[in-house]
């Protein structure tokens, strides 16, 4: 593992965490130079992710400093590789969590990379050439083809840069457990922050009953209004948890605090599936009693693999979905990050990368 190699001669604006306080500041670092697989991308904005948070103050143990952060990254091509004729000079695209994997196992060749032994993260992980990767708190960023996505000319960059994290996120257990067939059946969100609202507007758009379960009563008016959920419970009132047992199909749980699953468990019909896509700092306990008396099944499910978000992303320019947003320049990075932390905001932050000026040879 190495910072760079001596390929790496691009310079590059970016803002980075050096140690656990978190605290984003400038860092001037080098990219490698464009292969011939490769796109270099002019980034014009980066949403920013609870996992974010999370790596820049170390709170998983796993950081490596400095860290860039950023996974949902959007920009135009600069430069492309001799390789490459999926992707052109001016391009409209998007990076999302992933750099790099074998590209030879079966989940690979399965098309769900996000699943194979060997993935490396967009930042925070350690390239084929052994130099760590940075993420999209940055001005540029080279990519290997396999793992960029084209972005719907429609679809505005910074209210869809979310959706190569969140929007993945959601659409990969619907699709997985058979919801984008099913318009009808009633899926339940646990949770109405990044990950929830999204999943609220792709459940509208392929025709489900969706139902918001959160601990705050004052999302119910944005639930029901603004994004059209068609029904609204409150997890702590009991009457009203009784009065949904067993209405539902399915249950996406986008929480990452420490909550109980048996009365969400309840709400499920018989069959039902209940998918877990927080990460919660502890594990979840888990009853058997409404599982084996429902014959219900409680699944995970990570992002999702290269195919698949290029799928979910034309998808979303199908049905104009984008992110709700509030953009921040990066001198104001810290400030959203403290917010964040407090779930201080409706419902992605997203960086206006374009709005930082580079000079002197800096990309």
């Amino acid at each position: 593992m190495t910072e760079t190699t001596p390929n790496h001669t691009e310079t590059v604006k970016g803002w980075a965490a050096r140690d656990s306080s978190g605290k984003i500041t400038p860092f001037v670092f080098k990219r490698r130079r464009n292969g011939a697989d490769d796109v270099t991308i002019r980034i014009l904005y980066c949403g920013m992710c609870h996992t974010d948070l999370h790596n820049a103050r170390n709170d998983w143990g796993l950081t490596t400093y400095p860290v860039v952060p950023g996974h949902e990254i959007t920009g135009i091509i600069i430069n492309v590789g001799n390789n490459v004729t999926e992707f052109k000079h001016g391009d409209k695209v998007g990076v999302g969590c992933l750099a790099a994997s074998c590209l030879k196992c079966e989940m690979c060749q399965a098309n769900e990379e996000n699943y194979c032994d060997d993935i490396q993260l967009t930042y925070g992980g350690i390239y084929w050439d052994g130099s760590i990767t940075y993420g999209g708190y940055s001005t540029m960023i080279v990519s290997h083809k396999r793992f960029v996505v084209k972005m719907p000319d429609n679809l505005p960059l910074d209210a869809a840069a979310p959706l190569l994290c969140a929007g993945i996120t959601m659409f990969s257990p619907m699709k997985q457990n058979g919801m984008l067939e099913q318009p009808g059946k009633r899926l339940g969100i646990v949770g109405l922050g990044g990950l929830g609202h999204v999943g609220v507007k792709l459940g509208k758009a392929f025709g489900l009953l969706v139902t918001v379960i959160s601990t705050s009563s004052s999302k119910e008016d944005e639930a029901r209004r603004l994004l059209g959920a068609d029904d609204f419970i409150i997890s702590t009132n009991i009457d009203q948890m009784e009065a949904a047992r067993k209405s539902l199909d399915f249950i996406l749980d986008t929480v990452s605090a420490q909550h109980p699953l048996a009365p969400l468990l309840e709400l499920l019909k018989v069959g039902g599936t209940m998918v877990l896509i927080g990460v919660a700092e502890k594990p979840l306990p888990l009853p058997s009693f409404p599982l084996l008396y429902a014959r219900r099944k409680v699944v995970g499910s990570l992002i999702g693999g290269m195919k698949e978000t290029q799928e979910m992303m034309d998808l979303c320019g199908k049905h104009n979905i984008t992110c709700d947003i509030e953009t921040v320049k990066p001198e104001g990075i810290n400030e959203a990050m403290e917010r964040l932390a407090k779930n201080d905001v409706r419902y992605r932050f997203v960086i206006d990368i374009a709005s930082s000026s580079s000079s002197n040879g800096v990309h």
